[in-house]
């Protein structure tokens, strides 16, 4: 599928010096290849869990933004101390990462065993395509872009109802009961220095009992910051980030056959996803502790 793209961004590398045309693609979903998972152990237990995750987290995300870590006690049969895991978003971050740690001490007096996950993913979980979180999506942009590198802008965002206007105006002076409140964004995500922009949309719902006009009003104003974040992650899935062998960032959008363009999407909100409040957005995965 990335084919095209690949090629694309491969042009434009030509006019980029040699010693720099290494590249690596980030794409803004849940990493689940085992080549972007270290597993560190060795770790002593004069230090409390809270220091050895600060520490290792200092250490490691100077390699590149980081997915997850993760400090565990050992099992109880084994010698006291920690193990950690840790998730990049970039395989090559990964691989430099391991190989630069390994063997080094870094903030204790013995050194630790660092290597990257070697247990195969399921097929069903390779192609995996699960979305970042809204916060997630803004802490990989603003790490690899800076806060000033991105902006999203809400083209429409409002409140959407039954056609049976009957049916409305019922519940509407029906005061206390179940209600559901369903709203619709459609936002733009710019990128500004590098000539780029994506447009994507979503829908939330919620259902809910309805005690009394505050109640209500607080359900519209969580529902309107989450469809605005929801329609954030939508977009944020269409774009690609190239990291450049000399530290530089190149920005893509994949191109899909529904994305609408400016001109057509005035007024318009088309919902590639419908989703209901109570959905989570991501969980943390089962840690793969084989390693190489």
């Amino acid at each position: 599928m990335l084919n095209p793209l690949r090629q694309s961004i491969m042009g434009h590398l030509f006019t980029v010096p040699a010693c720099v045309m290494e590249v690596d693609i980030l794409e803004f979903k849940v990493p689940m290849e085992n080549n972007k998972t270290l597993f560190v152990w060795g770790i002593q237990p004069s230090h409390t869990e809270a220091h050895i995750y600060d520490r290792l987290h200092r250490v490691f995300s100077s390699f590149g933004p980081l997915y997850l870590l993760k400090v565990c006690p050992n099992a109880p049969l084994s010698p006291p101390g920690f193990y950690a895991l840790i998730k990049f978003y970039s395989a090559a971050q990964a691989s430099k990462a391991q190989r630069q740690t390994d063997g080094r001490s870094l903030f204790q007096d013995s050194p630790v065993k660092v290597r990257l996950s070697s247990k195969q993913t399921p097929h069903f979980m390779s192609d995996s395509s699960k979305l970042l979180s809204h916060a997630r999506c803004v802490d990989l942009a603003n790490n690899c872009l800076g806060f000033n590198g991105w902006t999203s802008d809400i083209i429409t965002l409002k409140e959407l109802t039954d056609e049976d206007e009957g049916v409305e105006q019922e519940e509407e002076e029906g005061g206390d009961g179940e209600r559901t409140l369903r709203f619709g964004c459609l936002l733009q995500l710019s990128f500004p220095s590098h000539g780029q922009m994506a447009r994507a949309s979503a829908v939330v719902e919620e259902r809910f009992i309805c005690t009394g006009p505050d109640v209500l009003l607080q359900r519209r104003c969580k529902l309107q910051k989450v469809v605005r974040e929801k329609a954030l992650a939508q977009a944020f899935s269409t774009v690609l980030f190239i990291l450049l062998g000399n530290g530089k960032v190149m920005v893509e959008v994949k191109q899909t056959s529904d994305q609408l363009l400016p001109e057509e999407s005035e007024g318009i909100l088309q919902v590639n996803e419908f989703t209901h409040v109570e959905d989570e957005w991501e969980e943390d995965e089962e840690w793969d502790l084989t390693v190489s």
